[in-house]
């Protein structure tokens, strides 16, 4: 008889009345729960948890009646309100470092499972990973959504609110971007993906890993242009997950240097068995495997290996030593509001202007109601174009019949590059206390906006009449332009003394001497001074446009946005700023990798414009691989640095007409004055809190400046005698004080 009242009771509890899904959650929330505990509680795996809340998958018994009774017990602590059932239950936890104003906690999404083999876990923490410690036993904090100043839309340059953790609305990929792949302690494959969210692997193998992908994760990215392509999802596989896959963990000196394992290699066997193929960098860093797309369907997965060294330091910090779900976050961070990442932040910001501008789009149907692909106005096209031979950097194949050893001179060389330039400090700057460094916001990316620049191959032109808004390169003799008087207003001239100024026509501050080749700004900028100008010849692009205006645009937001997150926001009051930025990246490491990332898209990207060769056994003469790429154009990097000089000399000017105060040092985007005090504040002609029109303004937009460092005078003049320097340039080593034998050229 027992045996019978067991069944009954049994057959009673598998019909136990439970909750919808999202009271489920709530209730589970308002205890201060996480889904690892009840998971554990209840003896199932924390994937099951998930599927009960997100209503996909329902309790059985045993579990069921266990889970019901838990239910019962956090409903009768925590009765259900009106409020409640309007309102999403989001599991709301924070760095706990940061302090300064919050943006709102990303939804927390629990995905359906998409096969039997591929249960999906909703992770409440976005920071929590294997080796960081359950939510819940940190202190419960609640999200205060961003300031007024950082919600305003991209037009006004303000920082944009987005819910960067979560995955896009498409629902082909509504597990976001990209996925870290981890075998945690119990030998489980892993895949941590933005917004928390966690898979299960069932792939044995790296092929049977990118049929998973492909077919069952829901992985990628809408395409950011009409014409253009969805984002391939991202793969980045941790050390675990090498060996899980037969892959090394470091790469051998000999497989470094080729930057790929060997054809050989068993797991490349492997790939070809499975009949996948690679790009031609083969299986390294970044690696991209597919199959030939038939009509519109796209077989590529990418891969990011850490520990070869995909993610450089330089650019990304220390994020290839992140725990999976911390390193998910902050590649989702930047996938979602740059995009997701093609390689090095040098490619993807090259990978960036192509996905804005796509080289082709669809026609209109012809009378059969055919489309075909036909040129993109307004994008660089899909064939590359030959450069000037003044643009041709030394070795390219225009200059092969130049003699060996020859060096081109300004008359024969392009030469657009970046300042460095110092001078020695006068007796009255040696009485004051302190040099002060300023940097420029984004520099690069600022003088990109709204720049003009080629889009198609160049027309040489002989004795042209300069027009200042047609992009090309110039020959013309500037050496009689004097900036002893300038023009600072429309009417308006200043006095200044120009053996304290650098030249704006020569990285060096030099005067030129003679003819020279020029971009369009800086012979643009010579005519501002009032001066004449008569080019003996030209490299003239008449087909033209403002082709880095969408590139700069979702960079600078970007950069804005992930900012304002770290508490520093755009139309701050200038002490209110430098009080932001003290600091800012220890609030949240992870969101200044971004920044780092953000700010090495911009110069990598513009960099990329005129790659080098890279080995492969070439030789001076001969083509390289990046000379194939529509967007090798040195003439538009020529023209973007062209124009960032000219800005930042423009507000040199600027402010030396007005305050008497000339630059000691400048460095690309940094500017060192001395002043009295260490603040810029201290130098700057602030009045009545508004800054002098047309010269430097502190804030975080692109082309403003911040605080870059400061030092004593006598630090300064200690340096310079040490190295017998009177001209070493200061603003290299303003930011920290530290200054190497190596650095100082000895």
């Amino acid at each position: 008889m027992s045996e019978l009242f067991d069944a009954v009771d049994a057959l009673v509890a598998s019909r136990s009345v439970l909750p919808p899904p999202v009271e489920r959650k709530r209730l589970r929330v308002a205890h201060g729960l996480t889904i690892d505990e009840v998971a554990t509680a209840l003896k199932v795996r924390r994937a099951t948890v998930s599927g009960w809340e997100a209503g996909k998958t329902e309790p059985r018994p045993p579990e069921r009646e266990a889970y019901a009774r838990l239910l019962d017990k956090l409903a009768e602590l925590y009765p259900a309100t009106p409020a409640d059932a309007a309102a999403p239950v989001q599991d709301a936890v924070v760095p706990a470092t940061f302090t300064g104003e919050l943006a709102p906690a990303p939804e927390v999404r629990t995905a359906a499972p998409v096969s039997g083999a591929a249960a999906v876990t909703a992770a409440g923490n976005t920071q929590t990973g294997n080796t960081q410690p359950a939510a819940a036993s940190r202190p419960a904090r609640t999200a205060r959504p961003l300031p007024s100043s950082a919600s305003r839309g991209p037009a006004e340059g303000k920082a944009v609110p987005a819910n960067t953790l979560a995955g896009g609305t498409d629902s082909r990929f509504e597990n976001g971007p990209l996925a870290v792949v981890d075998v945690d302690a119990d030998g489980q494959v892993l895949a941590y993906c933005v917004g928390g969210l966690v898979l299960d692997v069932p792939a044995k193998s790296l092929p049977a890993l990118v049929e998973w992908t492909l077919r069952e994760a829901r992985l990628g990215a809408p395409k950011l242009s009409g014409p253009g392509k969805d984002a391939d999802p991202l793969l980045v596989l941790t050390a675990s997950a090498l060996k899980r896959y037969g892959l090394p963990v470091a790469l051998s000196d000999e497989e470094r240097h080729a930057g790929r394992l060997p054809e050989d290699h068993k797991v490349i066997k492997q790939l070809v068995r499975a009949e996948w193929k690679l790009t031609k960098r083969g299986l390294g860093p970044w690696a991209r495997i597919y199959r030939p797309a038939t009509g519109s369907d796209r077989q590529c997965v990418q891969l990011c290996i850490p520990s070869w060294n995909a993610l450089d330091p330089r650019s990304w910090g220390h994020a290839g030593q992140l725990p999976p779900s911390e390193l998910a976050r902050v590649l989702g961070v930047y996938a979602s509001r740059v995009m997701t990442p093609r390689g090095s932040t040098a490619v993807t910001g090259l990978e960036l202007m192509t996905a804005l501008h796509p080289p082709t789009r669809a026609s209109e149907p012809d009378a059969d109601g055919r489309r075909r692909s036909e040129h993109n106005p307004g994008s660089l096209g899909k064939d590359p174009v030959d450069c000037a031979p003044c643009e041709a950097p030394d070795g390219h194949p225009l200059l092969a019949d130049l003699p060996r050893f020859h060096v081109r001179g300004p008359g024969e060389k392009l030469f657009e590059e970046a300042y460095d330039w110092a001078r020695p400090m006068t007796d009255d700057e040696c009485t004051l206390r302190y040099l002060v460094g300023i940097d420029v916001n984004m520099a690069f990316a600022a003088g990109a906006n709204g720049l003009n620049v080629g889009l198609g191959a160049p027309t040489h032109v002989k004795n042209p009449v300069f027009d200042p808004k047609l992009p090309g390169s110039w020959l013309v003799d500037l050496s009689h332009v004097d900036l002893a008087r300038v023009r600072v207003g429309k009417d308006k001239w200043a006095d200044l003394d120009a053996s304290l100024l650098p030249s704006p026509f020569t990285p060096t501050g030099e005067r030129p001497q003679g003819p020279a080749w020029y971009a369009t700004p800086t012979v643009a900028y010579a005519q501002e001074f009032g001066y004449e100008v008569r080019p003996l010849e030209a490299y003239v692009r008449y087909d033209n446009g403002r082709y880095l205006d969408g590139w700069y645009q979702r960079l600078r937001d970007a950069f804005l946005a992930t900012m304002a997150d770290l508490g520093v926001h755009a139309d701050m009051e200038p002490a209110d700023f430098l009080t932001a930025m003290d600091g800012y990246k220890e609030r949240d490491p992870g969101l200044a990798i971004v920044v780092s990332a953000v700010k090495a898209t911009v110069k990598g990207g513009l960099g990329k414009l005129r790659e080098r060769p890279r080995g492969e056994g070439w030789k001076p003469g001969q083509p390289w691989r990046a000379l194939a790429r529509p967007t090798w154009r040195p003439d538009i990097r020529a023209a973007v640095i062209s124009r960032t000089r000219i800005n930042l000399h423009r507000k040199v000017v600027k402010h030396a007409a007005f305050t008497g105060q000339y630059p000691v040092a400048v460095l690309s985007d940094c500017v060192v004055y001395a002043a009295d005090g260490t603040s810029p504040l201290d130098f700057l002609p602030y009045r009545d809190g508004k800054p002098l029109p047309g010269g430097f303004k502190l804030g975080i937009n692109p082309g403003l400046v911040k605080h870059e460092g400061t030092q004593s005078v006598l630090w300064g003049e200690e340096v310079r005698e040490r190295f017998n320097a009177p001209e070493l340039n200061l603003a290299r080593y303003i930011k920290d004080g530290q200054v190497t034998g190596k650095d100082s050229g000895e």
